[in-house]
C-alpha cells in the first residue's frame, strides 16, 4: 500500500493542486455493513413497496397483487354462470342445485374483497372533495353491486344482472393498479440504502483496551477504533493514526483521500489501509449521512405532488357520469317510467367507469418499462415518462457519468537527455507492484506503448508524498508536489511551462526523481467518456441544455465543459449543495433532470423532475432516482427523452379514446337517442366496455416499435 498524495488532500486551498493530484492507494470500498443493515435493505423490495400519496396512500404493491389474483379466480365461476354472459356468447351454463347462486355470493366476495381498496379510496376522495379514479371505481362497483343483489333476489322485476361486470372491473382495476404501482419508486428504498451504509456496531476505547457497542449507544466525546476495511459508525475527528478514506459515498468521487490527526471524518465512509481512533463529534440525527437522508426525504416528497393523466381524466368522468346519472333519472321519471328510469341510470353509473381507463396509463407504463429495459434504461418512477419530455436542461454529474471516473495519463515531458518511453518505463517500474487507479493507469500506458518495464525491487510507501523503489541499481521516487517540497527541490526550469499548463487545466502532476534529480513528469486525468459528446450534441440539437455539477476545481470543470461544448458550469460544489443547483435551475423556471451516480447526487437526483442515476453508482442513488441507467453511456439520456415522447402520446391516445368512448356510450345508455329507437342495452353498454379495454390495449402494443438503442442516437 502506497500513496502520492499532496498533504493538502481533502482541504486543498490552492487551485493549482487540485483534488486531482492526490494519488493514494484505494483497494475499493469494503461494505462492513452488519448482515441485519443489508437484509433491511434487500428485503424492501419493490413488492413491498409502501406509497403514502396520492390513490395508493397505505397500500403496497403486494397487496394489490394478491388481491388481484384471488379476484381473478373468484371471477371465471362468475362470468361463466352468469345468464347475461351466457346469452351473449350463446351458450347454457349447467344447472344444478344452488348453481344461481355462485355470482351473487362469489360477487359479494368480490366486491368487499376486491373492492375494498377501491372504496377505502373513494371514501377518501370523496371526504377530501377531490374525485378521482378511486371514486370513480367505487361509485361504478357499488351501483353494480346493489343493482344486481336487486336483480338475483327478483325485487321491482329488474333484470340488471352485473356480476359478471363487477366481477371483471374489479379483476381488471386490480391489475392496472398492480401494474401501475409496480412502475413506481419508494422514497422509503432510498432511506434503507443509506441507513444500510452505517454499520450497527463500533469498537469504543476503553481504559482497559476496547469494547464492542451498539452504534445508538455512542455519544459526542466518545473514542472509537476503526480498523482498516471499516466504515465510521458517526462522524468524528481523527485523534491518533492516519488512513486512507473512501469517501465516494459522501463526494462520489471514487480516489481516497489521505485523512490524519486532526482531520474530520463522516459517517459511512471508510477507512482503506489503516486503523484509526477517532473521536467522535456528531451521532445519530446530526450526521451528514443523516442530512442526506433528510434532503432525500424532503426533495421525494416535494416531487410527488404530481397528479396523473388519468386521475384527472377520472375526475372529468367521475362529474360527467354523476351529472348524467342525475339527469337520466330525472328526466325518466318525468317521463313516467320508473323502473326505466332506475335501469338507464344504472346503466350509466356501471359503464361510466370503462375498464380502459384503468389501464389506458398502466398498459403504456409496463409496454415502455419492458422496452427501456431492453436499452438498458430502468424507469422506476412513473411521472418520469411524462416529465421527460418537457424537461429544459439536462444536469450531469461529472466523474463517473461525464468522465469515467479513472485517472488516464496525458502528457509526459522530461529534461534533456531523458527519453518520453524511457522516463514512463522507469515510473510504470516503480508503480508496477501497485493496484491504485494512479499506478495502474502509468503502467497501462507504459504497456499500450510496448514498452518493456524493468523490475523494481526494495519499494517503499511514502505516505502522503509518494513512493520510492530500486531499479537497475538506482534509488527512483515518484510522487506529487508535496514530495519534492519535503526533498527541498524545486523543479527544472525545462519542465515549468508544461506542468504549470497541466496544472491550469486540472490535471495531477506527478514528477520522476533519479536520486535527488527530476528527469520528468507526467500528467494524469479523468478521461472523457467517448460517447459523452454525442450524448452532448444530441440534446442540444433537440433543444435540450445541457449544464455539469461538480466538486472539482473550476479549471478541471471548464476544461471538461470546454471539450464538451457544455451550456453551463457548476464547479466547486460542496455535496450538500448540489441539491442547491437543481433548485437554482428550477427557479429560473427550467425543467430539469439530473444525472448522476453517488450518494451525495442523492438529494439533486429526488429534487430535479427527472432524476437519471448511472447503473454503476450506489444503491441510494439509484432509490433516489426515477430512472436507472443499467450501463454507463450518457447517451441512453437521449432514448428516454424519446420513450418519453412516444409514451406520452400513447397515454393520450388511449385516455382520448377510453373518455371518448364514455362521452359517447353514456348518453346512448342514458337513452337520448331512444325516441328513435336507438338505446344501448347494459349488456350491449358491458360488451362495448370491453372492446374499449382491447382497443388501448392494442395501442400500447404499438410502442414496442419505437427504437431506442443508445448507439443509434443522433
Amino acid at each position: 500500500m502506497h500513496n502520492h498524495t499532496d498533504h493538502h488532500a481533502g482541504h486543498n486551498t490552492n487551485v493549482t493542486e487540485p483534488d486531482h493530484q492526490q494519488h493514494q492507494h484505494h483497494q475499493g470500498p469494503t461494505d462492513h455493513a452488519t448482515p441485519a443493515a443489508h437484509a433491511q435493505h434487500q428485503t424492501h423490495d419493490d413488492d413491498h413497496a409502501v406509497h403514502t400519496h396520492g390513490q395508493h396512500a397505505g397500500h403496497s404493491t403486494a397487496m394489490f397483487k394478491n388481491r388481484f389474483w384471488l379476484t381473478l379466480a373468484l371471477s371465471i365461476p362468475v362470468v361463466y354462470f352468469s345468464p347475461m354472459v351466457g346469452h351473449i356468447l350463446g351458450y347454457m351454463a349447467p344447472m344444478f342445485p344452488g348453481s344461481t347462486w355462485i355470482p351473487p355470493v362469489l360477487g359479494t366476495v368480490i366486491f368487499f374483497y376486491g373492492g375494498q381498496p377501491f372504496l377505502k379510496g373513494g371514501w377518501q376522495e370523496l371526504k377530501t372533495r377531490r374525485p378521482g379514479m378511486m371514486l370513480l371505481i367505487a361509485m361504478a362497483i357499488t351501483v353494480a353491486f346493489a343493482a344486481s343483489w336487486v336483480t338475483s333476489l327478483g325485487i321491482g322485476g329488474f333484470d340488471l344482472d352485473f356480476w359478471w361486470e363487477l366481477a371483471l372491473l374489479v379483476a381488471i382495476m386490480l391489475l392496472g393498479h398492480w401494474i401501475e404501482m409496480r412502475a413506481l419508486g419508494s422514497a422509503q428504498g432510498a432511506l434503507d440504502a443509506l441507513a444500510a451504509l452505517l454499520p450497527d456496531e463500533a469498537e469504543r476505547v476503553t481504559d482497559g483496551g476496547t469494547e464492542t457497542v451498539p452504534v445508538s449507544e455512542l455519544r459526542e466525546g466518545d473514542t472509537v477504533l476503526v480498523r482498516s476495511g471499516a466504515r465510521m459508525p458517526a462522524d468524528g475527528e481523527i485523534v491518533d493514526g492516519a488512513a486512507e478514506f473512501d469517501e465516494s459515498m459522501i463526494t462520489g468521487e471514487s480516489k481516497t483521500v489521505s485523512r490524519t490527526p486532526g482531520d474530520a471524518v463522516v459517517a459511512g465512509t471508510v477507512a482503506t489501509d489503516n486503523s484509526v481512533r477517532v473521536r467522535i463529534t456528531a451521532v445519530g440525527n446530526d450526521t451528514a449521512l443523516a442530512g442526506i437522508q433528510r434532503l432525500v426525504a424532503e426533495a421525494q416528497a416535494s416531487s410527488s405532488k404530481a397528479q396523473a393523466l388519468a386521475d384527472r381524466a377520472a375526475a372529468f368522468l367521475f362529474y360527467f357520469a354523476a351529472g348524467a346519472g342525475v339527469i337520466t333519472f330525472v328526466a325518466w321519471t318525468l317521463m313516467g317510467s320508473v323502473p326505466e328510469a332506475v335501469t338507464r341510470t344504472v346503466t350509466v353509473l356501471v359503464i361510466a367507469c370503462p375498464h380502459a381507463l384503468g389501464l389506458a396509463i398502466p398498459l403504456v407504463i409496463a409496454i415502455s418499462t419492458e422496452q427501456a429495459a431492453r436499452a438498458g434504461v430502468l424507469i422506476k418512477n412513473r411521472m418520469a415518462l411524462e416529465r421527460m419530455r418537457t424537461i429544459d436542461v439536462v444536469l450531469f454529474d461529472k466523474t463517473g457519468t461525464l468522465t469515467v471516473g479513472e485517472p488516464e495519463l496525458k502528457d509526459v515531458a522530461t529534461v534533456p537527455g531523458v527519453e518520453e518511453d524511457q522516463l514512463l518505463a522507469l515510473a510504470a517500474a516503480v508503480e508496477s507492484d501497485s493496484e491504485h487507479p494512479v499506478a495502474r493507469a502509468i503502467v497501462r500506458a507504459a504497456r499500450e506503448r510496448g514498452l518493456d518495464i524493468p523490475q523494481a525491487g526494495g519499494f517503499t510507501s511514502l505516505t502522503g508524498r509518494g513512493v520510492r523503489a530500486t531499479v537497475d541499481g538506482r534509488t527512483l521516487q515518484v510522487g506529487g508536489p508535496a514530495l519534492l517540497r519535503e526533498l527541498g527541490i524545486n523543479g527544472p526550469a525545462q519542465l515549468a511551462e508544461p506542468v504549470r499548463q497541466w496544472m491550469d487545466r486540472g490535471a495531477a502532476v506527478l514528477h520522476v526523481l533519479d536520486g535527488s534529480r527530476v528527469v520528468g513528469a507526467v500528467s494524469l486525468e479523468d478521461s472523457i467518456r467517448p460517447e459523452s459528446r454525442q450524448a452532448v450534441a444530441a440534446l442540444r440539437n433537440r433543444g435540450v441544455k445541457v449544464a455539469m455539477v461538480t466538486g472539482d476545481a473550476r479549471q478541471v470543470a471548464q476544461a471538461v465543459a470546454e471539450d464538451l461544448k457544455i451550456d453551463e458550469v457548476f464547479a466547486e460544489v460542496l455535496p450538500a449543495d448540489k441539491d442547491k443547483k437543481v433548485a437554482e435551475l428550477q427557479a429560473r423556471g427550467l425543467k430539469v433532470a439530473m444525472v448522476g451516480d453517488g450518494v451525495n447526487d442523492s438529494p439533486a437526483l429526488a429534487r430535479a423532475e427527472v432524476g437519471i442515476a448511472i447503473g454503476a453508482g450506489t444503491d441510494v442513488a439509484m432509490e433516489s432516482a426515477g430512472v436507472v441507467l443499467a450501463g454507463n453511456d450518457p447517451r441512453a439520456v437521449l432514448s428516454m427523452v424519446d420513450l418519453s415522447r412516444a409514451s406520452y402520446a400513447k397515454m393520450w391516445q388511449n385516455l382520448v379514446w377510453a373518455t371518448g368512448y364514455n362521452v359517447l356510450a353514456v348518453p346512448l345508455a342514458a337513452g337520448v337517442l331512444a325516441f328513435a329507437g336507438v338505446v344501448l342495452s347494459p349488456a350491449a353498454g358491458a360488451v362495448l366496455m370491453s372492446v374499449s379495454t382491447i382497443v388501448v390495449a392494442l395501442n400500447a402494443q404499438l410502442l414496442r416499435r419505437v427504437k431506442l438503442n443508445p448507439s443509434e442516437v443522433r
